[in-house]
This record gives C-alpha cells, structure tokens and sequence, in this order.
C-alpha cells in the first residue's frame, strides 16, 4: 500500500471508529502524523486527497475539520464524472438511472403528502411547452425530479440519482427534445407520474417513471453515432 493510501486509511479509520466525528477538528498535522506513524508529507497528501472527496474541510489560518460526510458532500462528485463521459457510458449511466429513478417514484408515491403531489402537479402545470426556453425546461426538470427524490426520505438515493443527472446533461437532453418536438409529450409523462404520486399508487408511478427515463434513454441511443 502506498504511504499516501495508508495516510488515508488511518483517517479514515478514526472516523469510521467515532474518533473524529462530523464537525471536528483534526489534531495538529505535525501531532496526528507522529500519533499514526507517518511522515507530515504523507499526512499532508492523505488530507489533500480527502478535501477533493470533501470527507475534510481545510481552513485556512484555522484548521482541518471533518465535514458533515453528509450523502449530496460525498455524492458530488458523480455528476462531474458523467459530465467527463462519452455517449457510450452515458447510455450506461441512463440504465441505472432508469432502475433507481423507477424506485425512488415508488417510493415517493407512498410516501407523499397532499401537500406534496400537489407541488408536483403545479410543477408540471407551471411550464407552458409553447414558449418555455431550455433553460426554464432544464430547471423544471431538475426541480420535479428533485422534488420526487426528496420524497424518498434516502440521502443517499437522492443524491445518486441527482448526480447521475446532472445540468449539462440535462440541458443536451432537452435540447435534443425540443428539437424532436418530444416537449409536450414529455411534460405529459411529468403530469402522469405526478398524478400517479398523488393517488399513493406505487405501482403505477413506478412504471410510468420507468418508462419515462427508458424514453430518453431510447432518443439518446438514436442520436448517438453509431
């Protein structure tokens, strides 16, 4: 193992542990590198490579805290690895959106309030297909989506699928549905999902969300060369 892995490692191990909770300050580097056997130059690495993953929050004039380790901290990190990706992976990363987005309306929809399928609904009704710009579409979609994975109660589904569907991506997606003329059917899958979450009938939202992102993962198959 590399001395900047194994740096890694024993932090983590002190979280992990409940040695250093969320929030607190790590001791000295000079301190925490003679406590763990390492040298200050590993220990320094090991602290670089656990802020870019936001597990450590750096200070500076102040110290090294750990973060809130929150799920949407260490979760970020996947909408710039789709941003980074061709059309071969997105594909791939549409399948698994598919199988997680289909469950989390599931979920969603036995969950939800009165209250909350009728934010969906207005939602959805808020948008006019007829003069709605990109990026108004991309807005939308990146609130009724968010509000679904809200309704999960799961931090971490929420933020794997938020990842997995980032602006940029969305924004190529919309843009290539406006060109199709698709808008209005899409936006009509949004009311029907809404409508399925606010008749509490998983069943049915799962399927529709299910189809729904099969939709777009078929135009995105179409419109990439082959």
């Amino acid at each position: 193992m590399a001395v900047t892995d194994e740096a890694i490692e024993k932090i983590k191990a002190m979280i992990v542990s409940g040695e250093l909770s969320p929030g607190d300050r790590l001791p000295p580097e000079k301190e925490l590198a003679e406590r763990l056997g390492l040298s200050r130059n590993s220990m320094r690495e090991a602290v670089k490579a656990l802020e870019v993953i936001r597990v450590l929050d750096v200070r500076r004039g102040d110290g090294t805290y750990v973060t809130s380790l929150e799920p949407h901290l260490l979760l970020e990190a996947i909408s710039f690895v789709v941003d980074m990706h061709d059309d071969d992976s997105l594909l791939e990363l549409f399948a698994v959106r598919r199988m997680l987005e289909s469950q989390a309306t599931g979920l969603a929809a036995g969950n939800a309030s009165p209250d909350d399928a009728q934010a969906l609904i207005d939602e959805v009704e808020s948008v006019d297909p007829g003069t709605v710009s990109i990026d108004d579409l991309v807005a939308h979609d990146i609130r009724f989506h968010g509000q679904i994975v809200h309704l999960t109660q799961n931090g971490y589904l929420s933020s794997l699928i938020d990842g997995l569907g980032s602006q940029t991506i969305r924004a190529r997606v919309w843009r290539g549905l406006t060109e199709q003329g698709a808008v209005e059917r899409t936006l009509s899958e949004h009311r029907a999902i809404a409508d399925a979450i606010a008749q509490h009938d998983s069943a049915l939202a799962t399927s529709l969300a299910t189809a729904h992102v099969a939709g777009v993962e078929r135009w995105l198959r179409q419109a990439t060369p082959s």
